[in-house]
């Protein structure tokens, strides 16, 4: 399966996503055409190289010569159903302008049918929504991903006056999304950029692993002093391993003066704020001295509370905290009958490789202490009574 990452660490645009798609080898005259395929008088496009940094990218320019009408969503929707267009990409085009129209609506307090897309200009968008999908089937994608966006701050001035960064309705399309907050003055994430993305990432959970054979440079329209303004697409291609993949928080602290019996009897609040794991590792600290090293493994919108009830609870005075890729097993709990009594046990699947079981601790504990016999024993019966019932 060919896969796209778009490595959006000076944020996105949609020139940007044309420019990097040229450069990732999708012909320029493909994009050149793209006006005459929809309708759009007076409209021209420009393809150049520009320097940021130390990259030479490649700019995309769209120019509109006359006024152009305020387009609301069924005259964009109109305007790609009679293109010649993929049904792919038709229908994925209409659901970038959905998004867009749906965040604008509630930025204005009205309805996608009534906003019109002058803030994002409806040219401009067009070409860029339309150019960024046709480029990306052309090249044979699949399947996107994206890094984190990083949003910049300040203030960009619109048909209203002054508003913040990221604007209204960017902020909107992100809902969900992992974003980063640089301290950088300038709109990084436009809506447009964010309305492609926001459509077409269905996982935000990191890339998988891709033998990469392409990579593109696009262009934004102005240099930062901080850093290269460009947008970078590698595409490649992803051999599926069948096991699912995403992002986990590691929180972790060390402590050298805390009580052990603290410690251990936190562990299982920690589970109930959220945590899917918690473990503690003795170690030797500065000085020599015995300690203790607390990792926590948990959901990242769950960091801030387990953080806090490791502040509250231990004597530590920081936390480190990161976010990783975790590998998983597909998983499902389910119950055996044995000469014990029911016992619960958790069936993960190795793709390629079958089912495995393994007896949940606390129930053949518990069903041992009832039966006065030794804790291997039930587990045993709780293993052959599954294989059993599988035949």
């Amino acid at each position: 399966m060919r896969i796209a990452y778009f490595d959006c660490f000076s944020g996105v645009s949609g020139d940007m996503c044309l420019g990097a798609l040229i450069s990732a080898g999708w012909p320029a005259e493909a994009l050149l055409a793209l006006p005459g395929r929809l309708r759009l008088d007076g409209v021209t496009i420009r393809v150049g190289e520009a320097r940021r940094g130390p990259f030479v990218a490649k700019r995309v320019e769209v120019e509109a010569s006359g006024d152009q009408p305020h387009r609301h969503l069924r005259h964009v929707v109109a305007m790609i159903d009679d293109a010649q267009l993929e049904a792919s990409v038709r229908a994925q085009a209409k659901a970038v302008f959905e998004r867009l129209a749906d965040a604008e609506a509630e930025v204005h307090g009205s309805t996608r049918e009534k906003v019109h897309f002058h803030e994002v200009g409806a040219v401009d968008a067009l070409v860029d929504v339309v150019g960024t999908l046709e480029g990306l089937r052309a090249l044979g994608v699949e399947e996107v991903y994206a890094s984190p966006l990083r949003l910049g701050r300040g203030a960009v001035r619109s048909e209203h006056g002054l508003i913040p960064v990221p604007a209204p309705a960017t902020t909107l399309l992100l809902r969900g999304v992992p974003v980063e907050m640089p301290d950088i003055e300038a709109e990084l994430v436009t809506p447009t950029g964010a309305a492609i993305l926001t459509t077409l990432v269905r996982h935000w959970s990191g890339e998988p692993a891709f033998r990469l054979e392409r990579v593109g440079t696009g262009a934004g329209g102005r240099d930062l002093k901080e850093q290269p303004n460009v947008l970078r697409v590698l595409i490649g291609e992803h051999e599926p391993t069948g096991l699912a993949r995403r992002r986990v928080a590691v929180l972790e602290t060390a402590l050298d003066d805390d009580n052990p019996q603290f410690v251990a009897a936190l562990l299982p609040r920690l589970l109930g704020e959220g945590a899917l794991d918690a473990m503690v590792v003795p170690t030797i600290m500065k000085k020599g001295r015995p300690g203790m090293w607390l990792v926590v493994i948990a959901e990242p919108d769950r960091t801030d509370a387990i953080a806090r009830a490791l502040l509250r609870e231990t004597s530590a005075l920081g936390v480190r905290v990161r976010v990783e890729q975790r590998y998983e097993l597909e998983r499902r709990a389910a119950e055996v009958a044995t000469r014990f009594g029911p016992i619960a046990v958790k069936i993960a699947t190795l793709p390629g490789e079958g089912e495995r079981v393994a007896p949940e601790f606390e129930s053949v504990r518990a069903a041992a202490e009832r039966a006065g016999r030794p804790l291997r024993e039930v587990a045993e019966a709780a293993v052959a009574a599954w294989r059993e019932r599988r035949g």
